[in-house]
This record gives structure tokens, C-alpha cells and sequence, in this order.
């Protein structure tokens, strides 16, 4: 089965990571735009992190056989630092416009504070202007309210629910996020948020139209291979084919494929891997020998 992470922070993982993935069965990530653990406290900081998500992520990615696309957003933690903040807001334009970008993300609240509430509105605006989906960061504190909140955000700044993902949901959030026209995301987390045997019961009881699978993987405790773990159980505890191959594969393509940057051809026509091949003069290789696959039809 063909698997999609459509919310993972790769630039956090290992080479190792990535091998597994694809060995896992997945062939495609979506890395968003996070914060690094710290603050940043300069804008030429995020410009930086920005060029790597759509350079050299990408091209690490695509050396051990994945896809790499990424959403690019001024995060919810650091829109605190208003002066700052505004920098930020200043160059996303230029940004989303890069190849492999496919929504404004992940954007939301953190504390809820008006800062936040400021630089959410002003890229759901950006998303409006430039056509592409959002990628929804819900808070993790007093979850429920931040959520409703989000989405009313959405809906005040004229937003169709079905160009929107919100992210990092549970129980409680859910049925408002679907009986609204939203697409419902779950990052699985083996300490914290959504476990895998809940994700499970979640499909059962919910169904797969607009619900997501993501893993969320950082430079934390976390799994990058939750996707296909999840995928495992559900068809262990009888969920059907279908329903596992919407919510950890084809739901992500239908979400973020709006953005017209996101495309199964993208991977199911990839070339060989060349891991002689070098971006910016710099390679993924330290000592190893380079994986080169014989070209289909040779």
C-alpha cells in the first residue's frame, strides 16, 4: 500500500528516517513550516529555514525515494514577537509561490493571544489572494475552544471549509470539525496527542471521508513511521481497505492537491534514484556507497 505523511517535520529527522519510510511504503511528505525549539530573532532566520525547506529538503527526500512538498507559514509561537512577526508576514508571498509549496501552514493558535489572532487572519487572507489550502495548527491547551475559534476565523475571512485542514484533533473536536465541511487531521504521537489504537477507533466510529493521518514527527519524542503503523492496525482490527487507503493516502492528495502542486505523478512517474547526484555541490552521502537504480526499460 502506497502511504502519504502529510505532516512531518523531516528537516528534524535522520537520513535513517527516510529510509525507512520508504521502505514502509511511503512515497510522499508534506513538511510545514515550524518553529525550532527556541525563538527566532531574526527575520534572515526564517528566510534561511524557508530556502531549506523547499531546497535542500527536497532534493535530501528525493534521494532515498520520497516526495517532498512543504507549507510555508509564520508559526503560531513566534507571532508573539509582533515586530518580528511582521518581517515574516512580509516575505511569505515570495514564498508560497516556490515550487512544491502547497498550502499557508501550519498557521493557527498556540497561547490565543491577539498577536496570534492578528497574524492568523492576515495569512488566511494570503491564502484567499494566492489559492491555496491552509494548514491548521490547533492549540494544544484548551483545545476545544481554539478549534471553534479557528474555524471561525475561516469562515469570518470567507473561506471554503473544504480548502482547510485542521490539524491535531481528538475526540473532542472532531464531529464540529466534520459537520462543518473541514478536513479533520490527527497527528499520532506515542506518548502524547492521538495514539495509534485510538486513531483506529476514531476511523470506526467516524468513518474516512475528510479525516487525515499524520504523524507530526519532530525533533521530539515521536514516530516518523505512525503512518504506516496506523495503516497496520486498521486493517489487524478489520477496517476496511478503502477507508485505510483515504485516510493514509488518497484524503491528503484530494486536500492538498487543490494547490495544484501536489500530484500523484509527481511520484508514481519519479526517475531512479542518483545518489550521485548533488544539490548546491553538496551530497547525502558520508562514505557510503551511492545507491544508482537502473532506469525503467534498461
Amino acid at each position: 500500500m502506497k502511504l502519504i505523511d502529510p505532516h512531518i517535520h523531516m528537516s528534524a529527522r535522520t537520513t535513517d528516517d527516510y529510509e525507512a519510510m520508504a521502505a514502509a511504503g511511503v512515497v510522499a511528505v508534506i513538511e510545514p513550516a515550524f518553529w525550532l525549539g527556541q525563538p527566532r530573532t531574526c527575520a534572515g532566520s526564517f528566510r534561511d529555514y524557508f530556502a531549506s525547506l523547499c531546497g535542500w529538503e527536497r532534493f535530501r527526500a528525493a534521494q532515498f525515494g520520497i516526495r517532498h512538498y512543504c507549507t510555508i507559514g509564520l508559526n503560531s509561537k513566534e507571532a508573539n514577537d509582533e515586530a518580528l512577526a511582521d518581517e515574516v508576514l512580509a516575505m511569505l508571498p515570495a514564498w508560497l509561490a516556490k515550487e512544491g509549496v502547497v498550502a499557508v501552514g501550519e498557521i493557527g493558535f498556540d497561547d490565543q493571544t491577539p498577536a496570534e489572532e492578528r497574524a492568523f487572519r492576515a495569512q488566511l487572507e494570503l491564502a484567499k489572494e494566492l489559492s491555496l489550502p491552509v494548514m491548521i495548527h490547533t492549540p494544544h491547551r484548551d483545545k476545544r475552544r481554539g478549534t471553534r475559534r479557528s474555524m471561525d476565523l475561516c469562515r469570518e475571512h470567507g473561506l471554503d471549509p473544504s480548502w482547510v485542514v485542521v490539524d491535531h484533533n481528538n475526540e473532542e473536536t472532531v464531529q464540529e470539525v466534520l459537520d462543518l465541511g473541514y478536513w479533520a487531521a490527527f497527528t499520532i504521537y506515542p506518548k502524547t496527542k492521538m495514539g495509534n489504537e485510538r486513531m483506529v477507533e476514531v476511523v470506526r466510529r467516524f468513518g474516512s471521508e475528510r479525516i487525515i493521518v499524520d504523524s507530526s514527527a519532530d525533533w521530539g519524542v515521536s514516530d516518523p513511521l505512525a503512518v504506516p503503523k496506523v495503516a497496520r492496525l486498521m486493517a489487524e482490527r478489520g477496517i476496511a481497505a478503502a477507508a485505510i487507503a483515504a485516510t493514509c493516502y488518497g484524503n491528503a492528495v484530494l486536500a492538498y492537491g487543490r494547490s495544484g502542486q501536489f500530484r500523484e505523478s509527481d511520484w508514481l512517474d519519479a526517475g531512479p534514484i542518483d545518489q550521485r547526484q548533488l544539490h548546491q555541490g553538496n551530497s547525502v552521502l558520508r562514505g557510503q556507497e551511492a545507491r544508482v537504480d537502473i532506469p525503467r526499460g534498461q
